[in-house]
């Protein structure tokens, strides 16, 4: 999947208008993602199917939001 390999570079890329500590933090939710896309493979591979849906939107009060996620997941007897 190219996209996943390119979520890093992606984050990156974006942060280049970014104070230091907002291109850590950055850099942290990529590293994440990139961890959570690698389970939700090896979920896959294991015979689950996974749906990753917002269930809410965090906000920060000064108009900066993110959306929070919960796992779907299916299975077959």
């Amino acid at each position: 999947m190219a996209s996943i390999s390119r979520v890093k570079e992606r984050a990156e890329e974006q942060a280049s208008s970014m104070n230091a500590d907002q291109q850590a933090v950055i850099r942290m939710v990529a590293n994440d993602l990139h961890r959570l896309n690698q389970s939700v493979m090896k979920a896959v591979d294991a015979g689950v199917s996974v749906e990753l849906v917002r269930s809410a939107r965090h906000h920060g009060g000064d108009g900066n939001w993110g959306d929070l996620l919960i796992p779907v997941v299916v299975t077959r007897q």
